[in-house]
């Protein structure tokens, strides 16, 4: 007799009983049945498709049991989501962020953005030894977006007490054994038994290190059965072994491996199961979390095959009705203290200071994981787990659980191409820890046709004043071709093009704080040393400079844009005052000057995925005349911004310059498809001496300049090409840039 036969027998003994007994008496008698989802990955999004149709049918799940995605749609079903719930859930998360250690530019300090900016690869270098990373991602993105969701039972630590009683397995990676997670903190459990090797970072619970639970367990029937279960209602999403052919990247072989194991024992798990539901997934890999939509119909029309059945199934639950919650999308936390584990290399103050919470204090739930974010993107932690405990007065009592990275000296490398400072490769070593606990020191290397080189040391003290030490230098040969200024900037007649030979050596070292927990604010000294030559001008002196400056600053810097170079919301403000006042004068007309720059923009998505950007900047110089080569220089575009050097649509490469500026930009950019950009943009400026002085700042731009685009975001940075045209000058350049600006 096979297990549907024996399956209606029961249904018809059920029925029968309920005319001869009581209502009541018939559901303590009624069969319990407990639902299996195996592991899968994003393929095991079709276990919510399942879990739909069960409850169209009105099916009572008494006991649920997962490993991997299974554990994760069953941890959320268990604690009193709905199929639709999670339906529309897994619609809007980010599916990149799933498999990657995404943090979110806001979160991320200045530095941090900077090292995410420029670098394409960044490798560990103990003992002078390249080492490989543990995995590709800590999941730091799913971790925030459990516990949000799971808020609700935060406090909960025995799975038997949710809506559904729960069960999920991880395998323990010492010694390839099965754990039976029924207890603790339900986001970590659930995210144990989804650690895929080499993709997520192992999970430490109770001492144990557990990665996913499908090396060892992918199909958990005996462990649904052990808890009280008559009738298994079973959802398979797993691959049978692929061969070769078949084998189309690390997901998959990582996938095939944890197969090994299952499928010698997964026959009699089949026939262990009253209704085994195998949903077609072919075609999909365990990372296909942006085609989840399909995903969720083919576990629909799976379990549809079992409809008849279903709705015997469902007759037997009488008025006997699933619980539903509302998700919470407004929700807050009242923090009453916070306990941190014994650090090392980090002070409590230097961790309050990245996760922006005071004990006290009420939190929104989106503050508290920006706060989260901005932990994980210090990489200075492996691990970062936490959970909350109720105080006596029904408050939230954090629990950080933080696991110093044993790693503190990196390589990281980057390359780029564009049409000023032309091809160069980019080395940095980053040592952490160096000299105190949370200091870092980073030493970037430009190797290619214009030199460059950026030292960073720097000692971050959180919400105190931290310290830092920059040292940089850059070189640029280059010629410059038709150069227009208000005022010439030589003596001697212009020739056509200036043989540039530059190189600009800057000292800086400076004090800076958050204010009001956003704002970066700094000050401090700043020494730079300034070279420059063009060979073919006939002058007495070859070196139209040669001298030492010294001088102070002040700046202020506000950035919320969720990306670099293809924003599509946020907001900039960022000034800088700077005075010189001392010069070892190799030209003899040093005169104290001081300079104000500002900028201002805004991005915002308009629809879909168009994005509109305004942005205004400016330069000012007073008190006298700056030095040569500290006024402002405008043309090309594609390279990284100075202080001086800027980008300006439908001009040559620093062709256009004075001792202040002023300018407005905009651009419309739309991502045609995941990646790819087309953009149209515009620029319009008034260049010239002294022009906030004589109100000519205020007239019609002098120079303007339009420029179309394509953009291709991939793994070395963006590659862009740009046409761009003037009107006053009617010339048109043709830009290409490749791998992110440095």
């Amino acid at each position: 007799m096979n297990n549907r036969v024996f399956f209606l027998l029961i249904l018809i003994c059920f029925s029968s009983l309920s005319f001869a007994q009581t209502e009541q008496d018939s559901l303590k008698k009624r069969p319990k049945v407990g639902v299996v989802l195996s592991g899968g990955g994003a393929k095991g999004l079709a276990h919510i498709g399942v879990l739909k149709v069960l409850e169209e049918n009105n099916v009572k799940i008494d006991y649920i049991g997962g490993t991997s995605m299974g554990a994760i749609i069953g941890g959320l079903y268990a604690a009193g989501y709905s199929a639709n719930q999670l339906d529309s859930i897994f619609r809007t998360v980010d599916s990149d962020a799933l498999i990657q250690d995404f943090v979110p530019r806001i979160s991320k300090s200045f530095y941090e953005k900077r090292n995410d900016e420029i670098y394409a690869i960044q490798l560990p270098f103990e003992n002078f030894k390249i080492g490989m990373p543990e995995a590709l991602s800590k999941g730091m993105y799913n971790y925030n977006l459990l516990s949000r969701l799971l808020s609700h039972v935060r406090y909960e630590r025995d799975f038997n007490n949710l809506q559904i009683p729960f069960v999920c397995i991880a395998t323990d990676v010492e010694t390839g054994k099965q754990v039976i997670l029924n207890s603790g903190n339900l986001t970590q459990n659930i995210l144990a038994s989804g650690a895929l090797p080499s993709l997520y970072t192992p999970v430490e619970i109770n001492g144990r290190v557990l990665v996913d639970g499908g090396v060892a367990n992918n199909y958990p029937i005996d462990e649904v059965r052990a808890m009280g279960a008559d009738i298994i209602i079973g959802v398979d999403v797993q691959d049978g072994l692929k061969s070769r052919e078949d084998l189309k990247g690390a997901a998959d072989i990582l996938m095939q491996i944890n197969n090994f194991a299952m499928y010698e024992h997964m026959n009699e798990k089949i026939r262990q199961t009253d209704f085994y539901i195998k949903p077609d997934i072919k075609g999909f890999s365990v990372v296909s979390f942006d085609q989840g939509v399909e995903i969720v119909k083919r576990g629909e029309n799976a379990a549809r095959e079992y409809q008849g059945d279903f709705v015997a199934l469902g007759m037997l639950n009488f008025e006997e009705k699933r619980n539903k919650i509302a998700i919470v999308k407004k929700d807050s936390l009242h923090i009453s203290k916070i306990k941190i584990n014994k650090l090392n290399d980090f002070t409590s103050n230097y961790v309050y200071g990245k996760i922006k919470i005071k004990p006290g204090y009420s939190v929104s739930y989106e503050k508290f994981n920006s706060g989260i974010d901005n932990l994980n993107a210090t990489q200075n932690f492996k691990a970062i787990s936490y959970e909350f405990e109720s105080d006596e007065e029904n408050c939230d009592v954090l629990v950080m659980n933080l696991k110093e990275n044993d790693v503190r000296r990196y390589l990281k490398f980057g390359l780029h191409f564009d049409n000023l400072y032309k091809s160069a490769i980019l080395i940095n070593v980053t040592q952490k820890k160096m000299f105190f606990r949370n200091d870092v020191a980073s030493l970037d290397f430009g190797l290619g046709d214009n030199s460059r080189y950026n030292f960073n040391y720097y000692i971050d003290n959180g919400y105190l004043w931290s310290v830092g030490i920059q040292s940089k230098m850059t070189t640029l040969k280059r010629n410059i071709y038709d150069p227009i200024t208000s005022d010439a900037i030589f003596n001697s007649g212009l020739p056509i093009s200036l043989n540039l030979e530059y190189l600009d050596f800057t000292n800086r070292i400076y004090f800076q704080t958050y204010f009001a927990e956003r704002f970066q604010i700094g000050v401090g000294f700043e020494h730079k040393f300034n070279q420059v030559d063009v060979p073919n001008l006939n002058l007495n002196k070859p070196w139209l400079d040669k001298s030492h400056y010294l001088g102070v600053f002040a700046n202020v810097l506000f950035d919320t844009y969720d990306n670099k170079y293809f924003p599509r919301s946020g907001f900039l403000f960022s000034a800088e005052y700077k005075n010189y006042f001392h010069s070892s004068n190799y030209n003899n007309n040093f005169e104290n000057f001081s300079q104000f720059n500002g900028e201002i923009g805004v991005v915002k998505t308009i629809f879909g995925k168009v994005s509109a950007e305004v942005k205004f900047d400016m330069g000012i110089s007073f008190n006298s005349e700056p030095s040569s080569f500290f006024k402002y220089f405008f043309g090309g575009n594609g390279f990284q911004p100075t202080a001086n050097i800027k980008q300006f649509y439908g001009y040559n490469f620093l062709s256009v310059f004075d001792d202040s500026y002023i300018r407005g930009q905009f651009r419309v950019d739309y991502e045609i498809f995941k990646r790819n950009h087309i953009n149209f943009s515009g620029n319009y400026a008034n260049i010239g001496k002294s022009i906030f002085e004589t109100g000519d700042w205020a007239k019609k731009p002098r120079f303007t300049g339009y420029a179309i685009g394509y953009g291709y975001q991939t793994v070395i940075g963006p590659i862009e090409l740009k046409y761009s045209w003037s009107p006053e000058t009617r010339q048109n350049f043709t830009n290409l840039s490749v791998g992110f600006w440095f």
